[in-house]
């Protein structure tokens, strides 16, 4: 008669609100635990562990007709009750500190839990059995106690998680928020069901505790929030695919239908959309595991190959400051080598025979070429540090191009070679550029002009294009090969036909030219038809490249 009387009570949901919260809470917390091997995987399961006692001791209380069964499991509540939220606390101290919590917080929450150890076993906690409805008979104080004691601890996450949201950084406090919302849910609902349960009951405004399974609910809301903190931030330092929680998801929930459905044909169908979403389920995730491994794959390629061409860059750097530190060394006694030849060259210190002028003058020339090569040496260690100063100032460019002209004049005569300026037919503007630095480039665009230009001459045009001023060297030297065009303005790089004519190039002056054009905001380019029909070196800068004074580039 009495089990007649109990089973007419049971709630509808009373499966579909217990066995799934009680699977749910168990496989995350199984999950962490495996998975990260940190505190917080331990408090977790710890929760689940207990929550999934108390649940599965609730379910017995709901469907068994024995009074001393009933009043054994009964017993244990309240232990259960309180220590849910003790450890609940815990997991969210250690989980925003990153460390286990102090000897002194662990004794007061000792002391919290001693008073519900101490009256579990006692006419405190339960009074007596109610035969009629199958019920214990709780103690007011030592129920009032535990259910003060969940929401104290409720309210004191609360007030923790607010004040270390408000210190901590911009994504942990996202972190911060998720895990408060999701316990707090969880808490506040498993407090209110279950207070409000107990409390109905007491004044007989209900025959049954069938409120309180609602309260069950929170739980899978906040391992739900767990695991979006999982797959979005990694927490626990577990690396979970979006795609492998919602396949889980989907799954418990499906299965979970078989707890409450009462039709045949209802159980098959749905046994077999089980069936097909756990083989769909694990085909979609092992594809995704595998693209994911390609990309982590992928990734860390990309981190090495970064980090190697970050040592790459110090070293280039270290090079490039060597380079800089030698080359001002050289300059001093190359300066002064150059000085003392010219001086003898001279007959400063005596007249000079035939022989000895001859060899002066090839150690005069050699000089000039490990000066040019120091030079450019400078300037490219100069350039690549960024240390290169540009002086920007009004001139006019004919007067510049006519200077060089006069300079490599009497070169080209002595080398039988026509030189020939051409002006402009109408004036060109004024430009606000570095003059010693054009100077420099184009200087070396005629006397490469003159180095390998064996016959015929070199013609200097200058022209204005629209807002530019174009600055043209041609010749009818060696020309270059239409594969070496792309690669001329590399370090280090010469063409061929050119190497035929002169030996003793570096393969730095182009370069070198075509980086201070660039940083004068212009552009340097070369053409020729090819090998015998010489080429031209075409100089394109703004009439304003930048306002007037020295500036770093």
């Amino acid at each position: 008669m009495k089990y007649l009387i109990f089973t007419s009570h049971v709630p509808d949901l009373l499966y579909y609100s217990h066995m799934p919260s009680i699977v749910i809470s168990l496989l995350i917390g199984l999950f962490v635990y495996f998975k990260s091997k940190l505190l917080t995987g331990k408090i977790l399961l710890a929760i689940s562990s207990v929550f999934s006692l108390w649940a599965i001791l609730n379910l017995i209380v709901w469907v068994s007709p024995d009074s001393r069964l009933l009043m054994f499991i009964w017993s244990f509540f309240g232990l259960l009750y309180a220590l849910i939220y003790i450890l609940s606390l815990y997991f969210v101290y250690v989980f925003i500190e990153k460390k286990d919590i102090s000897i002194k917080i662990k004794a007061i929450l000792g002391i919290l839990l001693l008073p519900v150890i101490f009256f579990s076993s006692t006419g405190y906690n339960l009074s007596g059995f109610d035969l009629v409805n199958c019920e214990a008979q709780e103690g007011i104080y030592f129920t009032n106690y535990y259910y003060f004691l969940g929401l104290l601890i409720s309210f004191w996450i609360l007030v923790y998680s607010i004040v270390r949201y408000m210190k901590a950084e911009a994504d942990f406090k996202k972190q911060i928020l998720f895990l408060t919302i999701g316990i707090e849910a969880f808490l506040f609902s498993f407090f209110t069901s279950g207070f409000l349960a107990s409390y109905l009951v007491e004044k007989e405004v209900i025959v049954d505790f069938g409120l309180e399974q609602y309260g069950l609910f929170g739980m899978t809301i906040f391992m739900g929030f767990l695991a979006y903190l999982i797959v979005r931030f990694k927490a626990f330092n577990i690396k979970l695919m979006a795609v492998q929680a919602l396949v889980f998801a989907l799954v418990i929930l499906i299965g979970s239908q078989f707890f409450f459905i009462r039709n045949f044909t209802n159980k098959v169908l749905t046994a077999i959309t089980f069936i097909l979403a756990s083989g769909f389920g694990w085909v979609l995730i092992r594809s995704v595991q595998l693209e994911m491994e390609r990309k982590e794959e992928l990734q860390n390629m990309s981190n090495r190959l970064s980090e190697a061409n970050d040592r790459l860059r110090k070293l280039d750097n270290a090079k490039s400051e060597f380079i800089s530190i030698a080359s001002h060394q050289l300059r001093t006694p190359l300066t002064s080598i150059k000085g003392y030849a010219s001086l003898l060259l001279e007959g400063t210190y005596g007249t000079l025979t035939d022989k000895l002028r001859e060899a002066l003058n090839k150690i005069y020339l050699s000089n000039e070429r490990l000066i040019a090569l120091v030079e450019d040496l400078l300037n490219l260690s100069r350039i690549e540090a960024g240390r290169m100063e540009y002086k920007y100032e009004k001139f006019k460019i004919e007067d510049l191009c006519q200077e060089i002209f006069d300079t490599f004049v009497i070169r080209a005569k002595e080398k039988k070679l026509g030189l020939d300026f051409k002006y402009p037919p109408n004036p060109v503007p004024e430009v606000i550029n570095d003059r010693n630095k054009l100077r420099e480039v184009i200087s070396n665009l005629v006397d490469n002009a003159l180095k390998y230009t064996p016959s015929g001459g070199v013609k200097l045009n200058l022209s204005q294009n629209g807002e530019n001023i174009r600055v043209a060297v041609s010749d009818t030297g060696v020309g270059i090969l239409p594969e070496e065009l792309p690669h001329l303005f590399e370090k280090f790089t010469r063409g061929k036909e050119g190497t035929k004519v002169n030996t003793g190039g570096t393969g730095l002056g182009l370069h070198v030219g075509k980086r201070m054009i660039e940083a004068l905001h212009g552009k340097i380019w070369a053409e020729s038809e090819g090998a015998g029909k010489g080429s031209t070196f075409i100089i394109e800068i703004p009439l304003a490249a930048g306002k007037e004074g020295i500036q770093t580039s």
